[in-house]
């Protein structure tokens, strides 16, 4: 059974891949659920303070699963007290161990830690290697079972198998090399993913709780291999583009291949890596990962600012500096506005910035201003709900529209006493 992608905008032409429901502490990935955003910190994760905090940051700007990496003794020991200092600020936000080489030491070593996350994952590639690869895979998996935890298996080709890459290296050479080398790492990572996925089923692991990865650093190659992960599994799946890339390449390399796939119904969650700008904020990714969601109509996370790009008409830079403030008030003030004002997140304001389309792109929004280009005369009209409610002069324009977006966001969205209280009965 399948089911169309539903959007304020459009439908898609493809139907959502009815992937298997994995529950992620309280958060539900797969299914037809949502598709899921998600990040990770860059903190040492023994910081407590610092992890804390970044975590905070992360799931304030809309992450709503946070991954911490859990190298050694001393951040294993940690995790739980950042869980518990988490809970303390009321974040409940779950928190995903990434493990590699000595997972399952740790995790062995670390009840409290292996408790107090809401998933591991791990790396098929560098989970161990040679005799102890199956062994110390196996252990990780069994932890997971006795705390009823799921696990994400990602394959990394940064980090592949390196014996299966090399049996299927050797099979294609045998077979008259009849395909490149590039196709044959694609297979690998691919049968990386569902191989260990077929062993954790094995072993125990049910089978919602398992979700997939299999990070590339080149789009078209991510595309590639998660059509052919889709078209095998029925597994949940994780969408990331790895080592992405700094500032707009990372943006654009990712929205490009994320893109394609869940245009295609192909991906439950996604986090956007972006390698942060020096002094950058790490929220960065969070931001770029729901605009992606929301421009493609999957999902409405912040209220849409439309703003012309500006040309020899809009001199003035009012226009500008109007959308920048409404677009930052408009996020910074979303976690309150959640619970305030429910549907908040479908409003639709315009700043445009000359008569040319201004008047008719603000008619289109829920409100919207058309403030004056060069040689026209200084006023503005501003429109609600389609029809012409206000024109606005002089120096305090942008104050005054402000003011107006305000009241009309209370009008529409506010809920009355007798609503709060009838809800409380």
């Amino acid at each position: 059974m399948t089911a169309e992608i539903s959007s304020g905008y459009f439908s898609s032409p493809f139907p959502r891949r009815r992937s298997v429901a994995v529950d992620v502490g309280g958060v539900i990935v797969g299914g037809l659920a949502p598709v899921v955003v998600q990040s990770m910190t860059n903190t040492d994760t023994a910081d407590v303070d610092a992890t804390v905090a970044q975590v905070a940051a992360l799931h304030q700007a809309g992450s709503e699963i946070v991954r911490v990496t859990v190298d050694r003794d001393e951040s294993a020991a940690a995790v739980p007290r950042i869980r518990e200092r988490l809970e303390r600020l009321g974040i409940y936000v779950p928190l995903v161990g990434d493990f590699h080489y000595i997972g399952h030491k740790l995790l062995a070593d670390h009840p409290a830690c292996a408790e107090a996350l809401a998933k591991y994952r791990i790396n098929p590639g560098n989970v161990g290697f040679r005799e102890k690869k199956d062994r110390q895979f196996a252990a990780i998996i069994e932890t997971a079972i006795r705390h009823d935890k799921p696990v994400r298996i990602g394959v990394n080709w940064g980090s592949l198998d390196q014996e299966l890459l090399t049996r299927l290296m050797n099979e294609n050479q045998d077979r008259g090399f009849l395909l490149t080398a590039q196709e044959v790492t694609r297979e690998a990572i691919v049968q990386s993913a569902l191989l260990s996925a077929e062993l954790a089923e094995e072993i125990g692991l049910p089978r919602h709780h398992i979700i997939l990865s299999a990070k590339v650093s080149q789009v078209q190659d991510l595309i590639a291999v998660y059509t052919e992960l889709a078209s095998r599994s029925d597994h949940a799946l994780h969408l990331g583009l790895t080592e992405a890339g700094m500032g707009t390449k990372g943006i654009v390399a990712s929205s490009a291949a994320m893109g394609v796939l869940l245009q295609q119904g192909i991906g439950d969650t996604i986090r956007i890596s972006l390698t942060p700008e020096p002094g950058g904020d790490r929220t960065r990714e969070v931001q770029v990962a729901q605009e992606l969601l929301q421009t493609m109509g999957f999902r409405q996370f912040v209220p849409v600012v439309a703003a012309c790009p500006g040309c020899g008409r809009t001199t003035s830079t009012v226009f500008q500096e109007l959308a920048q403030k409404i677009e930052s008030d408009l996020r910074r003030n979303m976690p309150v506005w959640r619970e305030k004002y429910p549907g908040v997140e479908t409003l639709k304001v315009a700043v445009m910035g000359c008569i040319v389309n201004g008047p008719g792109e603000s008619k289109h929004a829920d409100i919207g201003i058309s403030l004056p280009g060069t040689g026209e005369l200084p006023a503005a009209p501003v429109f609600a709900d389609g029809k012409k409610v206000a024109t606005l002069r002089g120096t305090r324009i942008a104050e005054e529209f402000e003011r107006m977006v305000a009241d009309y966001i209370e009008r529409r969205f506010g809920r009355s006493e007798a609503f709060d209280k009838a809800a409380a009965e």
